[in-house]
């Protein structure tokens, strides 16, 4: 997914920071609408105004469940990984590469910007939608990779008592998503039954965070409902979950995120000079691909600000 808004902020984030240990710090979410004062509503967790990565995850758009109609026409992205996640509904994918995939709940479409691609993303007209779009920033020894799609129709599940978890991207618990990642890293999301009370396995050397997608939960003793991204440091050897009415939760994580990044609309970068040269590429039409099949001219690049975009710590000092 694209940010579609036409004054995007400069976005810092990056660098040495965040929890030294446990902690349980709700970070708010602002209202986005994209494509205009009618178009989707989304709440953007990531980044945040104090903390700005999770591991490597950059960027947290949950939207729905609502009635509305996704139209994102043919946009860049750089430096990323772009990773859909549906509820409800279904969005159909194309980009540069040729891909064309409808990707559906329980489903994975992962995109690898790497040095430069191209996509579109829409939905059925006036169906409900209800999902996540999130951004992996990659790590300077693969940014430059070249671009990759995948589509994994299934993936593995870890069960127990109560609860069973889809692991999105990265490992948990031994069990292993398909998906390729460049850094150390989980997303999963986790159902819960009705009086569920469970312990989910944790590495002490990542950072977690954990999101309500559907229902309400307690997570390490604070209520989480929809809404706040709960952020929950490092150093746990496992997550204490809670629900008293079935839950669905978001998981995402990883090592913290020692690089510097600077991310400004749909571009991961490390400099102003970088950011802007990607943007003159796209304005000019180099480098980027074409998208076959895509049914809207592609998107115009927002002016870049007036002041040099610099990148800072991950986490505001």
């Amino acid at each position: 997914m694209s940010n579609l808004e036409r004054d995007p902020g400069e976005t810092e984030c990056g660098g040495r920071g965040g929890a030294a240990g446990p902690v349980s710090e709700p970070l708010p979410g602002r209202e986005v609408v994209l494509g205009g004062p009618r178009g989707m509503k989304v709440t953007r967790t990531l980044p945040g105004r104090e903390i700005r990565t999770v591991g490597a995850w950059c960027f947290l758009d949950h939207y729905g469940p609502q009635r509305a109609t996704m139209r994102v026409p043919p946009h860049p992205h750089t430096g990323l990984q772009t990773v859909s996640w549906l509820v409800e509904g279904e969005v159909l994918h194309r980009d540069s590469l040729g891909s064309e995939r409808t990707i559906r709940p329980g489903q994975l479409n992962l995109m690898t910007a790497g040095r430069a691609i191209s996509h579109s993303e829409e939905s059925p007209r006036d169906g409900t939608l209800h999902g996540v779009q999130l951004w992996v920033a990659l790590p300077e020894a693969h940014r430059w990779t070249d671009p990759r799609f995948e589509h994994h129709p299934v993936l593995p599940v870890l069960a127990g008592p109560g609860f069973t978890a889809t692991v999105l991207m990265g490992e948990l618990d031994g069990v292993v998503s398909p998906a390729r990642i460049h850094s150390p890293l989980i997303g999963a999301e986790i159902s819960l039954e009705a009086g569920a009370e469970v312990r989910i396995p944790a590495r002490p050397d990542f950072e977690y965070a954990a999101l309500a997608l559907e229902g309400a939960a307690r997570v390490e003793g604070i209520d989480l409902a929809r809404g706040p991204l709960l952020y929950l440091g490092t150093g746990r050897p496992d997550l204490r979950l809670r629900a008293e009415r079935p839950a669905r939760l978001l998981l995402v994580g990883g090592e913290p995120f020692e690089e510097r990044i600077v991310m400004w609309w749909n571009f991961v970068g490390r400099d102003h000079d970088e950011i802007a040269g990607f943007r003159r590429r796209w304005t000019a039409g180099e480098g980027f691909g074409t998208v076959p099949g895509a049914t809207a001219a592609p998107l115009p690049a927002p002016e870049m600000p007036t002041v040099p975009l610099k990148p800072r710590g991950r986490r505001r000092a």
